[in-house]
């Protein structure tokens, strides 16, 4: 499949369609990443195509995920749910609009889902010094707005998508961030515990940076790790496996 960028919306961020591996295709945002699953549709579901996004992106980009959920999709693709790895506005902007719009579920760690509905306020990081006007530029996404949570997730819980997609805990970035991991492809989505600008590495703006190493270690010790895809940089798709671990034992040091 060739996917040409899709163009900005009227009031929305220009988003991109990039395919990963069979199933999986990236949502490109001018800052920050989402992810879209798409299962084989031989589920004997009657609606349609099922469609996971992992993350939604910038409030006011539904019209251009949508679009975007149509060209993995097809015309009868139906956005089942919606999985967010952390509380922050580059990730949870859409998510709103796009299960009023699909009646998809809401998921997110119980410990962020305060966040999400609006409930609580984003936690504050610990920022390095050259964190502080790269943060600073990242405030500049629209603000997110509180957002409905239809299942709080915890660590280990089993999605059905993906063939059984499993929920790992890591706090550190925000006290409630998850990745997802799908054994069966061998592909796993990090959130920003990890991301891949200038190489792997661990993230940026961390709630408590040293449970985030721990986190991204944990990570690395999953199996098996085919593909990892990250909500910041470009997927790891060689030596995935061998190039994580190696970027936690450095995070770490």
């Amino acid at each position: 499949m060739t996917c040409e960028p899709h163009t900005r919306p009227p009031g929305g961020p220009a988003v991109d369609l990039v395919p990963v591996v069979p199933g999986l295709h990236m949502l490109r945002f001018p800052v920050g990443l989402a992810y879209v699953w798409r299962d084989d549709g031989r589920d004997g579901s009657a609606d349609g195509v099922p469609l996971t996004l992992l993350d939604a992106g910038w409030a006011g980009s539904e019209e251009a995920v949508a679009r975007a959920l149509r060209e993995v999709g097809g015309p009868d693709a139906r956005l089942r749910r919606i999985v967010l790895t952390h509380a922050h506005r580059d990730h949870v902007g859409a998510a709103g609009a796009l299960a009023g719009r699909y009646g998809a579920e809401v998921l997110a760690h119980r410990l962020d889902a305060p966040v999400v509905r609006g409930e609580a306020p984003v936690p504050e990081p610990d920022l390095l010094d050259w964190e502080v006007p790269l943060y600073a530029h990242g405030l500049t996404t629209p603000e997110a707005p509180p957002t409905r949570v239809d299942r709080e997730l915890e660590d280990g819980d089993v999605l059905d998508f993906g063939g059984g997609a499993r929920v790992v805990h890591t706090p550190g970035h925000t006290p409630g961030s998850i990745a997802v991991h799908l054994p069966r492809h061998g592909v796993l989505v990090t959130g920003d515990t990890v991301a891949s600008v200038g190489g792997v590495g661990l993230g940026v703006f961390h709630v408590d940076r040293a449970a985030a190493v721990e986190s991204m270690r944990r990570l690395s010790r999953l199996e098996p790790l085919r593909t990892v895809c990250f909500g910041h940089g470009d997927p790891l798709a060689e030596d995935a496996s061998a190039v994580l671990r190696a970027a936690a034992e450095a995070a770490g040091a």
